[in-house]
């Protein structure tokens, strides 16, 4: 049995990792802290049997724990990490794990160090449509992928808990950045391994259209080279439509996401289309909890040995690299910016 805690009882908490670790036998979550106190009745309904604590210092103190799940906004996760693995701890985290090239080296290092798992939730890799579409690259149903164009249109961010109060999503200092940090970051884990290779270099361009009263941007537009692969990219906060649209290009034919049907057309003989319904749509909320299961899975696979570590680790360091240089490049006005060969360390080290 492992035992738990999560640290922010949110609405990706709530809604997604609680029921994920509520059906999984072998895990209890024993322990729950927010920095809202009024969560603490939140927690007594979904996890009766867990205990409460008033800040994060204090559960992390807590004996007997084997890791924690933390599920507050960007700016808290590195202090929590690193604060979690220094404590023994095996740590799930929510996306992005940390805001800067800096943090990640020492998160990285400190994960190494005391040779506990460290583990994002790159949920989006089990969307039914993003796994499908995974599946007919790798069997090779296009050829070897040349180009990807990928759409995210929002009319604004995804809510929170406590909306009456502000949307944390809309402070930079909270979120660490706009629609660029909130779904960019899916965006380049998914797009490393339908391309197969590392990007090279990426040129963005960061804009405010709509919701000018924000100090981020709610618009985001890149283009990624790969090594005979390209990809365009384009997210926003500021559409009048709420909807997900990628299309891959291949040697052999192309692959077209429409929110939550698959449209593959081959160049050969073969009947010329094929159509798969993979709902729910990749638009349809925000939460995703069906996705989290999987998470789960490879995480607790990794803190048992059944399964490698490593790849999860070395798509944060590209997310984490990317989000940099394309902030440098919409400052320098879209300058396409080389990306560092950037690969963390995950042996095993000994325990501190």
């Amino acid at each position: 049995m492992r035992r738990g805690a999560i640290i922010g009882l949110g609405n990706v908490a709530v809604h997604a990792h609680l029921p994920g670790w509520l059906d999984r036998r072998a895990v209890e979550i024993v322990a729950v802290t927010d920095a809202r106190p009024a969560q603490r009745a939140e927690a007594a309904t979904r996890l009766p049997g867990a205990r409460w604590y008033d800040s994060a210092d204090e559960l992390l103190a807590v004996e007997g724990l084997d890791f924690v799940d933390i599920c507050t906004p960007p700016s808290s996760h590195a202090g929590l990490v690193t604060a979690a693995l220094r404590r023994g701890l095996h740590v799930l985290c929510e996306k992005p794990l940390v805001c800067s090239p800096g943090e990640l080296a020492t998160v990285t290092q400190i994960a190494a160090a005391t040779d506990r798992v460290l583990h994002t939730v790159h949920n989006w890799h089990h969307a039914p449509i993003v796994r499908r579409t995974w599946e007919l690259v790798r069997d090779g149903a296009i050829g070897q992928v040349l180009r990807v164009v990928w759409h995210t249109l929002r009319t604004r961010p995804a809510a929170t808990q406590d909306e009456h109060a502000g949307n944390w999503r809309t402070d930079p200092a909270i979120a660490g950045g706009g629609v660029l940090t909130d779904h960019g970051w899916h965006v380049f884990y998914v797009l490393r391994r339908w391309i197969g290779r590392e990007p090279l270099t990426v040129s963005a361009a960061l804009e405010r259209r709509r919701h000018f009263q924000w100090p981020l941007e709610d618009t985001a537009r890149l283009q990624l080279t790969f090594p005979g692969a390209t990809a365009e990219v384009f997210l926003t906060w500021a559409s009048d439509v709420r909807r997900n649209w990628v299309e891959l290009t291949g040697t052999e034919g192309t692959l077209c996401i429409e929110d939550d049907t698959l449209v593959l057309t081959r160049r050969d003989g073969a009947p010329r289309e094929h159509r798969w319904p993979c709902p729910p749509a990749m638009s349809d909320g925000s939460q995703h909890p069906d996705w989290f299961g999987p998470v789960a899975e490879q995480f607790l696979a990794e803190i048992d040995g059944s399964a490698p570590r490593g790849e999860n680790l070395a798509e944060v360091s590209l997310c984490v690299a990317l989000e940099a240089s394309a902030r440098e490049s919409s400052q320098r006005n879209e300058q396409a910016i080389p990306l560092p060969v950037t690969r963390p360390a995950v042996g095993r080290g000994p325990a501190v």
